[in-house]
C-alpha cells in the first residue's frame, strides 16, 4: 500500500542525502600558476575552499531549512489528510547534483548585472531592490560557463499557454490564419513567449557584459530543465502541446545548452583515476622584482655555508664593540619623534639572517634556479633576465646604504652600474661567490623600455600566448595603477633635497620610502609594476615577496569575482608555464656577519 506523499517521502530522503554531502563536500583540487620554492602553502590559494566558497552557505541554510520543514510536515500525524507540501527540494537538489558535475566551480548563487543595469543601481533610494539582477545557480569552469536550473513542469508552461491564448483571441479577427504566428529566427518576442524564454534571454544578456576578466571571452549558458518533457502528454490531449518544443528549440537557436530531466546519480562517482597533477616550470625569461634582485645579491646567497644551525646563529651574533656602538646608535634614535626601532630589533634581525642562512643550507637560492631552469634550457642559453628601471635603481639606493663591500661589487656587476670610474665586469659577480663564474647567464639583466608596458614599448618585444591567469593578473594591475597619481609618484621616489640617482650619495640620509598604491597600501607600486611587465609578456615573475603575491591574489579574486585564478590541466604530459615563482628571502646580511663588524 502506497504511503499518502509518497512524493514528498522520496523528496525527503534526498534532501538528507544531498545535506550529509554538503556537510562533507570539498571542490577538486584548485591548481594556480605559481612555483613555490618556500616550502610554505600559499594559505591564499590552498584554504578549504569549501568556506570560502561564495554561495556554499547559503546552499548548505536552505537545503537544512527546507528539509527540517518537510520532516515535521511527515511526521505529523495530520499531514495525511493534508494537500502535499509545497517544498524547494527539487531545484536544491538539482543545484546539488549540477555542483558535483561542474568543474572549475568559483561560486554558487551568483547575481549577475547587465549593462543597462549595472549592480551599483540594484537598490533603489529607499534601500529596497530593483530585481535586475540575473541569478546562476553554479558558475563553473572559472567562469567561463554559467548553470542555470529550472524546475517548471509540463502543467504550469501549459498554463502560461493557455494565458497567451486567452491574450491573442481577441486579436484574431486581425489574424487572416485564425491564430497567432511563431515566428521563428526572432529572439525577440513578438507574440510567442514564455517564462524559460525570458529566463535564457536574461542570462545570455548578463553573460554578454559580463565576460572574463581580461579577456572578451563570453561564459556560456547551460540551463537544465529537470522536469519539462516536450515528448509528455497532456491529460486533456492526445498529444504533447508542440510549443513546449518550440520553447526548447528557441533556447538552442540562441546558443544556449538545454539540459532536460533530472540527473540520475544524486552520489558522486568517485573516478578511480588519481587527480591529474599539474607540474609548473618557469619560462625562459625571467621577470625579476625588486626582493629577487636583492636576494641574488645577498651575502648568504653566495657566502660559504655555515657547518650546522649552530655555526649559522654564531655567524650572526655581532662582537661586543657593534653592540655598544648599536646602543649608542639607537639610543640616539630614540630621541626622534618618529623612531619606532629598538636594540631589540637587532637581535630579531640576527635571527632573521641565520634563518635564511640555515635555508640556504637546505637548498641554495642559486642552486634551485640553476636546476629549474636547466630542466626546460639544458644549456642555458636562451635564457634572460630582465626587471623595471624602478627596480633598479631602488635596488642600488638600498644596496649603496646597507649592504658590504661584496655585495655592493656584486649590484655594480649586475646591474651595469659603478660608482667609480672602473667599468664593473661579469667576474666581478662571481668572485667571491661559492659557485663557479657564469652558473646562471645572469648578466646582463636587461632593463625594460618603460615603467608599464603600453602599445609602443610592446612593440620590441615578440607576440607570446598569455593564460587566463597572466591575463587577469595583468588587468588587476594595470587596474590598480590606474588609480596613481603620476606626480605623485615621482615625488615619492625623488623626494625634495634629493635627485633621481641610483644611490643615495649622502649616506646619513634614509633610503626614501616605496610609493604605495592607493588600491591597496599593502602593495607598493613598483611591485605592481615589476608584475605588470611579466604578466602581459606572459614571463615568470622569480619574487620573494610572498606577502604582495597574497595581496596580489587577494586583489584578483576582488576584481575577477574568483574567475580565472586557477590552471586547468594541460593536454598531454606538458607542463604548464608558471606566472609567479616564489623564493625564501635573502637579505643583505654581509654588514650583519660578525666577522665583518667594526668601528
Amino acid at each position: 500500500m502506497t504511503r499518502p506523499h509518497e512524493e514528498l517521502y522520496q523528496l525527503c530522503d534526498c534532501l538528507c542525502s544531498v545535506n550529509v554531502g554538503l556537510d562533507s563536500y570539498e571542490p577538486e583540487s584548485q591548481h594556480s600558476p605559481i612555483i613555490d620554492s618556500s616550502g610554505e602553502e600559499m594559505s591564499v590559494v590552498k584554504t578549504q575552499i569549501r568556506e570560502v566558497l561564495p554561495g556554499l552557505r547559503f546552499l548548505r541554510e536552505e537545503v537544512k531549512r527546507d528539509l527540517q520543514v518537510l520532516q515535521k510536515f511527515l511526521d505529523d500525524p495530520e499531514s495525511t489528510s493534508l494537500p502535499p507540501l509545497s517544498t524547494n527540494a527539487p531545484y536544491l537538489v538539482a543545484v546539488w547534483q549540477e555542483l558535483l558535475q561542474a568543474r572549475g566551480v568559483v561560486a554558487i548563487y551568483r547575481t549577475f548585472y547587465t549593462a543597462a543595469h549595472p549592480q551599483a543601481s540594484r537598490k533603489s533610494k529607499n534601500g529596497s531592490a530593483k530585481g535586475h539582477g540575473v541569478k546562476v545557480d553554479v558558475v563553473a569552469d572559472n567562469g567561463r560557463r554559467w548553470i542555470r536550473v529550472n524546475t517548471i513542469k509540463n502543467s504550469r508552461i501549459l498554463m502560461e499557454f493557455r494565458e497567451m491564448d486567452s491574450y491573442l483571441t481577441s486579436s484574431d479577427d486581425d489574424d487572416d490564419n485564425g491564430h497567432s504566428s511563431l515566428k521563428k529566427g526572432n529572439l525577440i518576442p513578438q507574440e510567442f513567449d514564455n517564462s524559460v524564454l525570458r529566463m535564457g534571454r536574461e542570462l545570455l544578456e548578463a553573460a554578454g557584459a559580463n565576460s572574463s576578466h581580461g579577456s572578451n571571452e563570453i561564459p556560456s549558458v547551460t540551463m537544465r530543465l529537470t522536469r519539462l518533457d516536450p515528448s509528455l502528454s497532456d491529460t486533456n490531449c492526445e498529444t504533447s502541446d508542440p510549443r513546449i518544443a518550440y520553447t526548447i528549440d528557441c533556447l538552442q537557436r540562441m546558443g544556449i545548452d538545454v539540459q532536460l530531466g533530472e540527473r540520475q546519480d544524486i552520489i558522486k562517482k568517485m573516478d578511480n583515476t588519481p587527480a591529474q597533477s599539474i607540474v609548473f616550470e618557469p619560462t625562459a625569461h625571467i621577470n625579476l622584482d625588486l626582493s629577487a634582485l636583492i636576494a641574488l645579491i645577498s651575502d648568504t646567497t653566495h657566502s660559504h655555508l655555515p657547518r650546522d644551525p649552530e655555526d649559522a646563529n654564531i655567524r650572526f651574533i655581532p662582537p661586543q664593540r657593534y653592540v655598544e656602538w648599536k646602543k649608542q646608535r639607537v639610543q640616539m634614535l630614540s630621541n626622534s619623534p618618529d623612531a619606532t626601532s629598538t636594540w631589540e630589533d637587532s637581535g630579531i634581525h640576527s635571527k632573521v639572517l641565520a634563518d635564511q642562512a640555515q635555508q640556504e643550507m637546505k637548498k641554495g637560492l642559486l642552486q634551485d634556479i640553476h636546476d629549474r631552469l636547466r630542466s626546460i634550457s639544458p644549456t642555458l642559453q636562451n635564457i634572460q633576465f630582465w626587471t623595471t628601471h624602478e627596480a633598479r635603481q631602488r635596488c642600488l639606493q638600498i644596496v649603496f646604504k646597507i649592504a658590504g663591500t661584496r655585495e655592493c661589487q656584486r649590484a655594480e656587476a649586475l646591474l651595469s652600474y659603478s660608482r667609480t670610474s672602473t667599468v664593473p665586469t661579469h667576474d666581478q659577480f662571481w668572485v667571491h661567490s661559492r659557485y663557479p663564474s657564469n652558473f646562471i647567464p645572469l648578466m646582463p639583466i636587461r632593463l625594460y623600455p618603460s615603467s608599464e608596458p603600453d602599445a609602443t614599448s610592446l612593440e620590441s618585444f615578440l607576440p607570446n600566448p598569455s593564460s587566463p591567469f597572466m591575463a587577469s593578473l595583468a588587468s588587476t594591475c594595470r587596474n590598480i595603477l590606474s588609480q596613481e597619481d603620476i606626480s605623485r609618484l615621482w615625488e615619492s621616489q625623488s623626494p625634495p633635497g634629493h635627485s633621481a640617482a641610483p644611490y643615495l650619495s649622502n649616506e646619513e640620509e634614509d633610503i626614501p620610502p616605496a610609493a604605495v598604491t592607493l588600491a591597496n597600501p599593502k602593495l607598493t607600486v613598483h611591485t605592481v609594476q615589476s608584475m605588470l611587465w611579466g604578466a602581459t609578456l606572459g614571463w615568470t615573475t622569480l619574487t620573494t615577496n610572498r606577502s604582495s603575491v597574497k595581496m596580489l591574489l587577494k586583489e584578483m579574486k576582488r576584481f575577477t569575482g574568483g574567475r580565472t585564478l586557477t590552471c586547468e590541466p594541460p593536454n598531454g604530459y606538458e607542463a604548464s608555464k608558471a606566472a609567479i615563482w616564489i623564493m625564501k628571502p635573502r637579505s643583505l646580511a654581509e654588514g650583519s656577519r660578525s666577522d665583518c663588524c667594526s668601528d
